[in-house]
């Protein structure tokens, strides 16, 4: 398969863009950590962006039935999900949109389960409602079945939920790991919700990044015991690369969830974007074949990542993700202190994210972004090569 089914800019061009990950460093750093891809992006998401701005149509975001037949019509050829399209919800982002629901179904004191190491934003967003957090780890496990090299706690899970939680916060798939939820794990987490009265908010950005080894199933999807205990999160904005558009949804399963939906603050529709909210209609409609071809290059780059580690850091453990484009690196081998990102920052200077921020099971690793060039992440492990 060729490495080049679809070309990022150089590097020198990529220097010049105004995002966070190209602004957060000066340019003897290579800058491998936001969750951000490089390539150019999708051209019926450009040509409604260009079309809106060569006809001033700026204003507010208004009413958008387009949002919800557009995922539903994406996520039954994706997925085979039945969504129903007045069910779907507009949120500014995913870090609102989350925020916003724990408000819902929780109150400061409440209890919500994680499992880390985690997105860090998981943090944010719990401290940010007051809720009191329950940290059941995953389980380092070189004899997980899936091959990520963890699994679930599940007795520590069912001791959290028989504590008395009111929501267990999912990363549906997982970032930083990699991971895909199976049908069988989802379908467990949805019996102890239903046992125990916990509401379940499955973070499923990364879903449209799944790689074909381990099919991504919704949340959603596994039937009525599912659709009354699940509230799933979704957005064009990671599998699309259009984050900074700002625009998000809420997804519910059944007319009772629906209904109870109706308590998020009226407010958060009109907080999204108009160019994100139709930019986010162009991906589901007319995107696939954009996202098909970046999948296609983010299968090539993650095996070339395993490559390179091969040939020049064989001491650096890997696991190739099922999911995305973040690699979850295993660098304590290095021997490089107790922050490895920042040392390999220092000596290599190359960018990562340091694993410690995921949780402190995360101390030894760093997360990579390999949505870029091969040539970038060549010169990436080159930089590590010389350096360490």
């Amino acid at each position: 398969m060729s490495d080049r089914l679809i070309s990022a800019p150089s590097l020198a061009e990529l220097q010049t863009h105004r995002s966070e990950k190209w602004r957060g460093f000066t340019h003897d750093i290579l800058p491998l950590p936001v969750a951000e891809m490089d390539f150019p992006v999708a051209d019926g998401i450009r040509e409604v962006l260009s079309e809106m701005i060569s006809k001033s149509d700026l204003g507010y975001l208004g009413s958008i039935p387009e949002m919800g037949t557009s995922f539903s019509g994406f996520a039954k050829r994706r997925w085979n999900w039945d969504v129903e399209p007045t069910f779907v919800r507009i949120a500014t982002d995913v870090g609102v949109a989350v925020v916003e629901l724990l408000r819902v179904f929780a109150k400061p004191g409440d209890k919500v389960l994680i499992s880390s190491p985690v997105y860090q934003n998981f943090y944010t967003w719990i401290n940010e409602t007051k809720i009191a957090m329950v940290d059941v780890p995953f389980i380092k496990n070189a004899e997980e079945a899936d091959g990520t090299g963890w699994s679930h706690d599940w007795a520590g899970i069912e001791k959290a939920y028989q504590s008395g939680l009111k929501v267990h916060l999912l990363c549906s798939p997982h970032n930083p790991m990699g991971k895909v939820y199976s049908r069988e794990d989802l379908l467990r987490i949805v019996a102890l919700a239903k046992k125990h009265g916990v509401i379940v908010i499955s973070d499923e950005i990364h879903a449209p990044l799944t790689f074909k080894e381990q099919p991504f199933t919704p949340l959603l999807a596994l039937g009525e015991d599912a659709a009354e205990v699940g509230v799933a999160v979704n957005a064009a904005s990671k599998g699309w690369n259009i984050a900074g558009l700002k625009c998000a949804i809420i997804i519910s399963q059944s007319a009772k969830m629906h209904e109870k939906l109706n308590e998020l603050p009226p407010a958060l529709h009109y907080r999204a974007s108009l160019l994100g909210a139709f930019a986010t209609v162009a991906a589901f409609e007319k995107g696939e074949l954009w996202l098909n071809t970046v999948i296609e290059q983010l299968d090539h780059n993650r095996k070339l990542i395993a490559e390179q580690i091969k040939e020049k850091i064989p001491t650096i453990g890997y696991t190739i993700p099922h999911c995305s484009y973040l690699a979850w690196l295993d660098v304590s081998k290095l021997n490089l202190g107790e922050d490895p990102g920042a040392a390999i920052l220092e000596r290599a200077k190359v960018a990562f994210n340091a694993g410690h921020i995921y949780g402190a099971l995360g101390k030894d690793y760093v997360r990579l972004n390999f949505a870029t060039s091969p040539e970038i992440i060549t010169e990436a492990f080159d930089r590590m090569a010389r350096a360490l």
